[in-house]
């Protein structure tokens, strides 16, 4: 399964890429981040492993990022690896005006198992989070909203 969301953000591409770049503000805009874990290589740089834990309803979700490229604001790609899920998440960042900037995310799903027949049920709900996030993330931007519970 294959999808792309975007927004578009009131804020120069160079604010925006660095709050998405600073690991310390992705509980800030991903709801349910329990935690980041480095696991190894340089954070944020390709071929680094780090384990994100969620709250996700009333379960616990559990996945490794891998960076796979680095070269940002043009893309940001991982790799995230969770029970029955893998996703290649790409993220690319363009000035649409100078206080103007386009977020686009290109999601890539494949399942196995059990997550096959959700996958088939409810594939709106991959495309429904993944928006989740970039709205989350364009609201922490402009407003500094955030999603933490306190």
């Amino acid at each position: 399964m294959k999808f792309t969301c975007e927004v578009e953000i009131n804020k120069p591409i160079k604010t925006v890429v660095e709050i998405f770049d600073n690991p310390d503000n992705m509980d800030k805009w991903m709801e349910g981040l329990i935690s980041f874990e480095p696991l190894s290589g340089t954070p944020g740089q390709p071929g680094a492993k780090s384990k994100l834990k969620f709250k996700m309803g009333k379960r616990e979700v559990e996945m490794i990022e891998t960076i796979t490229v680095r070269n940002l604001p043009d893309e940001f790609t991982g790799t995230y690896e969770a029970n029955g899920v893998y996703n290649i998440s790409k993220n690319k960042f363009i000035p649409i005006e100078p206080d103007k900037t386009k977020y686009i995310n290109e999601q890539e799903f494949e399942f196995k198992g059990f997550m096959k027949l959700i996958g088939l049920l409810m594939p709106g709900a991959f495309k429904k989070q993944s928006m989740k996030y970039l709205i989350d993330f364009k609201n922490f931007v402009e407003n500094g909203k955030t999603v933490k519970k306190s």
